[in-house]
């Protein structure tokens, strides 16, 4: 029997060496970085990956933490066997991923990034899009996540536009993802504020003539 792919979640993206005895600053893509102290196995492979799990690099985590300061929002992490900086930057630009069935369960209103990818965004009962990608609201420089605003939701529309959509509490009716759907009650004018045009868009459109 062929094996098949495993379903891959994405804990962190290794950015470069953060010291000398071979810890790795990365961007944190968990609400859980606590799982590290007791789920130390991981694995390494490329952005992107989709394929087997003896094709990914397997590593454990030996120790993390948080830091402050510009780098608030982010994670060190520290991986058995490397302990030079050379060996650090091997592996600078590797995700750091978790099999689907080994992530953290979630709390009942509560879903994962990867999960709202694919999804159809309707407010109320009109399609707006699919949501191509979901973004974290970062301070000018792009050094720290913004906590307390709400993710945005990447949708591109049928005629290949796109549009930002806050993914609020306060828009949030609900979402379905065995369904693909997320239910949302948009104010006036928000889609229409945050579209930009796509590659079929109206960028080839004759201008008006100068009066």
């Amino acid at each position: 029997m062929t094996a098949q792919p495993a379903s891959w979640i994405v804990l962190a993206h290794l950015l470069r060496p953060q010291g000398r005895k071979g810890e790795l600053l990365a961007e944190l893509f968990t609400d859980f970085p606590d799982r590290f102290r007791e789920h130390k196995q991981v694995s390494l492979a490329p952005s992107g990956f989709d394929g087997l799990e003896e094709q990914a690099r397997s590593a454990e985590v030996v120790s993390f933490w948080l830091p402050v300061g510009k780098n608030q929002g982010r994670i060190v992490l520290q991986f058995a066997g490397v302990d030079s900086i050379t060996q650090a930057e091997g592996l600078a630009g590797l995700d750091v991923l978790v099999r689907g069935e080994d992530r953290m369960p979630l709390d009942e209103d509560a879903v994962y990034t990867s999960e709202l990818i694919g999804c159809t965004v309707y407010d109320s009962t009109v399609a707006i899009g699919v949501i191509v990608d979901v973004q974290f609201p970062t301070t000018a420089d792009g050094s720290r996540r913004l906590e307390e605003a709400a993710p945005l939701l990447e949708v591109t529309s049928g005629d290949g536009e796109d549009i930002l959509i806050p993914f609020a509490k306060a828009f949030l009716i609900r979402v379905d993802t065995k369904a693909k759907r997320v239910e949302m009650t948009l104010p006036k004018g928000l889609v229409d504020v945050n579209r930009t045009p796509g590659a079929t868009g109206d960028e080839d459109a004759p201008e008006e003539p100068t009066r």
